[in-house]
C-alpha cells in the first residue's frame, strides 16, 4: 500500500513538473503526440497544443527540429508558433487536410472560392510566427480542387492566411514552396514583417507577400524572391491598404517586384517603400506563368477598380533588369469585390513622390505613367532618376506612333498589354502636374524612340536631364500632343 502510494505521489509530482516544464518552456507539439517522420500528418496534435496554450492565456507553441507534416492549423488569440532551427512545417497533399474555411464577416474579392491555408487565423489578437525554422507549402503537389473556381480561386492552400487580425508579428523564419499565395495578410492591423527570407517557384500565383486591405504595417529587413509579383499591395475588399513601410529588402520576381495593384478597392494610402533593391530571380527554372526571366516590372503603381491612391513616397530602390522599370497605371476595369454591391466608381491617383530610383539592364517597354480620357493622374514628382535600356530595337519592334498605343481602360494592367511602347524613357498621358527634375538616362545600343513622349498633358515639367551612351541620330528628346503650360529642356548629350 505505501509503495502504491509512492508510486501515486511519484506520478503527480512528474506531471506537474512536466507542465511546469510546459509553460515556462514552451508547448512542444511532440508532447502532444506530433512526430517528425515527415509522413504521419500532425494536424491534430499541433492544433491541440496551439489550444492547450490558449486556454492557460497564452505563450509560445514550439515546433523542434525535424519535419512535421500538417493539415490546416488555426492560431488563437495571444500564441506564437515559433520554429526552432531546423523545424519545417510541411504541408500535406491531401486536399481532405484542408477544410474550407467558413467566410468571414470581412469580405473581399478572392472569398469566392474560399479559404484554403496551412497556418489560419481569423479575428485573432497578439499572434506570432516566429523562429529560424521554415515552413513548406509543398506546393508542387498542391492541386485545384475541380469543384471550386478556377484561376487563384481554385482551392490550393496558402502558407499563411491571417483574416482581421490584430497585432501580428512574423519574424526571422524562411517560407517556400506555397500551393498559391505564400503569405496573404487581409483586414488586419499592426503587422510587423521582419527577417523573413522567401522563396516560392513551385506553383501558379506564388506572389511572395500579399498586405491586402491593412493598417499600420512595416515589411523590412527581409529576402523574397517569387515565380509570380514579389511584394504586393492590394486591396481586394473595402478597406484600404494605408499606413505602410516597406524597407531593406531585396525582391526578385518573374513578374511584379514591388506593386500595388491590381486590386484596389479600397485605394492605397500614406505608403513609403525605401532602401530595397530588385535584381534578377536565382530560380534556374522556367516562369510557370511564361513571363520574362528577369521580371516584368520594378515598380507598379495601379488603380484600376476604384479606390484611390495618394501619399505615396518611394525611394532608394537600385533595379537590375526587368522589361520595365516603373508602371503607373490608372484605368477603369471596375471589378466587384463581391457580387451583391455596386460597381466601384472610377478611381484616382495623386501625390506621388519618386526618387533616387537607378534602374540598369532593363528591357524596352519604356517607364509609364498612363490614366484614360477625362481621368488623369495628378502631381508626380519624379527626381534624381537613372534610367538605362538595353536599346537595339528597329522598325516593327515597337509601336511607332502614340495614337496606337491603346487606350485599353478595361484590360489587365500590366506593360506587357502594351509591349514597346513609342518613347525609349517616358510615355506619359492623361496625366497632370508631372515633374522629372534631375535624371539621367541612355541605352546600351542605340534607341530609334524619342526618350519622351507625351500625351494630354497639363504642366509638365522636365529639367536638369543628361544623356549617356549611343543615341540615334535625328530623334527628338520629346514628342507631344496636347500639353499644355509645359518646360522641357533637352537633356546635356541628347544629339538631335
Amino acid at each position: 500500500m505505501i509503495r502504491k502510494s509512492v508510486a501515486i505521489v511519484t506520478w503527480i509530482v512528474t506531471m506537474l513538473s512536466s507542465c511546469l516544464a510546459t509553460q515556462q518552456d514552451g508547448y512542444n507539439i511532440v508532447d502532444f503526440g506530433a512526430i517528425s517522420d515527415g509522413i504521419t500528418v500532425n494536424t491534430e496534435a499541433i492544433n491541440n497544443a496551439i489550444r492547450a496554450c490558449a486556454v492557460d492565456g497564452g505563450g509560445r507553441v514550439v515546433i523542434p527540429p525535424g519535419t512535421f507534416k500538417s493539415g490546416t492549423i488555426r492560431l488563437l488569440n495571444n500564441v506564437e508558433l515559433y520554429l526552432e532551427t531546423g523545424a519545417v512545417l510541411m504541408a500535406s497533399t491531401d486536399r481532405r487536410d484542408f477544410p474550407r474555411q467558413p467566410q468571414p464577416t470581412y469580405r473581399s474579392l478572392k472569398d469566392k472560392g474560399g479559404w484554403f491555408a496551412l497556418v489560419y487565423a481569423l479575428e485573432a489578437q497578439n499572434i506570432a510566427i516566429t523562429g529560424k525554422g521554415t515552413i513548406d507549402g509543398n506546393g508542387a503537389a498542391q492541386q485545384p480542387d475541380p469543384t471550386l473556381f478556377g484561376g487563384d480561386l481554385d482551392g490550393r492552400p496558402r502558407n499563411i492566411l491571417f483574416i482581421s487580425c490584430k497585432g501580428v508579428r512574423v519574424e526571422g523564419i524562411s517560407m517556400r514552396n506555397s500551393g498559391m499565395w505564400n503569405q496573404h495578410y487581409l483586414d488586419c492591423e499592426d503587422v510587423l514583417i521582419d527577417r523573413i527570407e522567401v522563396y516560392n517557384h513551385s506553383n501558379r500565383n506564388n506572389d511572395g507577400i500579399d498586405i491586402d486591405g491593412c493598417r499600420r504595417v512595416v515589411l523590412s529587413n527581409s529576402i523574397i524572391d517569387s515565380d509570380d509579383d514579389g511584394i504586393t499591395l492590394k486591396s481586394t475588399g473595402p478597406a484600404p491598404t494605408e499606413d505602410v513601410v516597406i524597407t531593406n529588402c531585396v525582391v526578385s520576381s518573374f513578374c511584379n517586384a514591388i506593386k500595388a495593384g491590381t486590386e484596389s478597392t479600397g485605394g492605397f494610402r500614406n505608403i513609403s517603400i525605401s532602401n530595397c533593391v530588385v535584381k534578377p530571380s536565382r530560380s534556374e527554372t522556367n516562369p510557370i506563368f511564361g513571363t520574362p526571366r528577369h521580371g516584368i516590372t520594378g515598380i507598379s503603381l495601379e488603380i484600376v477598380d476604384g479606390g484611390t491612391m495618394e501619399g505615396i513616397t518611394i525611394s532608394n530602390v537600385t533595379i537590375e533588369g526587368t522589361e520595365c522599370p516603373l508602371y503607373i497605371r490608372l484605368g477603369n476595369r471596375a471589378r466587384k469585390y463581391a457580387e451583391d454591391v455596386p460597381s466601384p466608381p472610377m478611381g484616382k491617383m495623386r501625390n506621388i513622390s519618386i526618387s533616387n530610383v537607378i534602374a540598369y539592364h532593363t528591357g524596352n517597354f519604356s517607364s509609364s505613367i498612363t490614366a484614360i480620357p477625362g481621368h488623369y493622374i495628378e502631381n508626380v514628382l519624379l527626381s534624381n532618376v537613372q534610367f538605362f535600356n538595353r536599346g537595339g530595337l528597329q522598325p516593327g519592334d515597337y509601336i511607332s506612333r502614340a495614337k496606337d498605343v491603346a487606350e485599353d481602360e478595361r484590360g489587365y494592367p500590366q506593360p506587357t498589354v502594351w509591349g514597346n511602347l513609342p518613347s525609349s524613357m517616358f510615355f506619359i498621358r492623361h496625366a497632370k502636374r508631372v515633374s522629372l527634375i534631375g535624371f539621367q538616362f541612355g541605352s546600351d545600343r542605340p534607341d530609334p524612340r524619342p526618350p519622351l513622349v507625351a500625351v494630354d498633358v497639363d504642366l509638365l515639367r522636365v529639367v536638369n536631364g543628361m544623356h549617356t551612351g549611343p543615341s540615334a541620330k535625328g530623334v527628338p528628346f520629346m514628342v507631344s500632343e496636347g500639353v499644355a503650360s509645359h518646360h522641357v529642356e533637352t537633356p546635356i548629350g541628347w544629339d538631335e
